[in-house]
């Protein structure tokens, strides 16, 4: 059983890291290929489709998680069909919206972020929010089996799909580039929900039943979930967009490759948060509290020990690593980069609370803390941005995850000192 567990952990975290580093890889090719201002202008679209595909979608893919397992713990067979069944028409919709709405955006793109070229390369983004809505869905699948190795190997499929697409396609410029990208979402789509199908007919099968009593508790998380992650997918991005009405289109390809470090530093953590949410979840529904604060100590000092080690001879060597990775015509990025490095290294320490209000049934924490990440980083990333470019936004950056952490360090204290929920595993806590 522990030899299948650390094959299981050890295949999650090797393809987990294998797909970041082909999303970076993807990062460096495309900045090599395109000159600095195509760069920037395919930042902005990234930004742009990330922030609205993300304003406009509903997460079910953590309700999925929290409540499937519930229903598999109490092998609630049909509950656990209809809640599938309704997750897929809300991200359909979510996606149809998104969609919708990008294309909306695109002919007034000049006006809105006072630079050429961005409405063709919009309009054809508009379609990836559509493929791409039920890739989450599919995935929910295997972390249900207790397989998030699989899920790690279809992001690697994903992101293996988008650095091909870019290598291929941003010779030919930014248009045919976000085409191509949109194609190989299409594929590596189709391929999770595909497997993703094959791994929820694994359950028992039974007629979809009505969610009943936990109707109201679904909703409600899912609208908490919505709203959290919205906060914190767009952050990001939108301070990307604030950036780009305030400084000039090399200023926001500096302060794109100068984001790679934060990148870095979460695809550190990302196998262990997969394995977190996942394990955190199931043990927080069987009742064992403590297993899961134990599993938070355990990451917080790996994290904690990580970072002392490689954070100095990062922050000394960032130059050379600025110019080895986006060549010289990056060199500009170093500060920002620098500044970015700091914000990241807190936020790997940090990276537990990814899962942990999921684990829970609380994402209104989320709510709360990347709400006060975005307060400090948008309004800043704005007056920084249009005094220091890339680098005031990075500072930006960097404030706002100081403050996230802090925020975090306060809430968990609390959570610990609250007494044991007098509720049987299984039943339907409070979010």
């Amino acid at each position: 059983m522990r030899s299948r567990l650390f094959w299981r952990r050890s295949a999650a975290a090797a393809g987990t890291y294998s797909s970041a580093v082909l999303g970076f890889l993807g990062t460096i090719v495309a900045a090599h290929i395109f000159s600095r201002h195509t760069f920037g202008l395919f930042a902005i679209v990234v930004a742009a489709t990330g922030f609205f595909q993300i304003l406009l979608d509903l997460t079910m893919e953590e309700a999925l998680i929290k409540f499937g397992f519930r229903y598999v713990t109490r092998e609630d067979w049909g509950r656990l069909r209809r809640l599938f069944q309704s997750a897929i028409a809300v991200k359909l919709a979510g996606g149809v919206l998104a969609a919708a709405v990008l294309a909306a955006l695109a002919p007034a793109a000049h006006v809105l972020f006072h630079k050429g070229g961005l409405t063709t390369p919009l309009e054809i983004a508009a379609l990836l929010p559509l493929v791409q809505c039920t890739e989450n869905v599919g995935g929910v699948a295997f972390n249900l089996h207790g397989r998030y190795d699989i899920r790690g190997l279809f992001l690697c499929v994903s992101m293996a799909l988008r650095l091909t697409a870019i290598a291929v396609a941003a010779p030919h410029g930014l248009t045919a580039t976000i085409a191509a990208i949109v194609a190989g979402q299409a594929v590596a789509t189709a391929a999770v929900d595909t497997a993703g199908w094959f791994a929820f007919r694994r359950f028992p099968q039974r007629a979809a039943a009505p969610l009943a009593d936990d109707r109201r508790a679904i909703v409600s998380f899912v609208g908490q979930s919505t709203i959290a992650t919205a906060v914190t997918s767009s952050t990001i991005p939108l301070a990307t967009l604030v950036l780009a009405r305030v400084a000039s289109t090399v200023q926001v390809a500096w302060f794109r490759a100068a984001l790679a470090p934060q990148q870095a530093f979460a695809v550190i953590s990302s196998p262990a948060r997969m394995i977190l949410l996942t394990e955190q979840t199931r043990d927080w529904e069987r009742g064992t509290r403590s297993a899961v604060f134990a599993g938070i100590r355990r990451y917080t000092l790996a994290g904690t020990v990580l970072v002392a080690v490689v954070l100095p001879p990062l922050l000394v060597f960032t130059p050379e690593v600025v110019r080895l990775l986006f060549s010289s015509k990056y060199t500009g990025a170093v500060d920002a980069t620098r500044l970015v490095i700091v914000a990241g290294a807190a936020r790997l320490v940090f990276g537990w609370t990814k899962s942990f209000p999921v684990s829970i049934g609380r994402p209104s924490l989320r709510i709360w803390t990347h709400g006060l990440e975005m307060l400090v980083l948008v309004p800043l990333a704005g007056i920084l941005g249009a005094q220091w470019g890339a680098t005031g936004a990075a500072g930006a950056v960097l404030a706002s995850s100081v403050a996230y952490c802090l925020y975090w360090a306060l809430l968990y204290l609390r959570i610990r000192r609250e007494p044991e929920p007098a509720v049987p595993p299984g039943e339907p806590l409070a979010a």
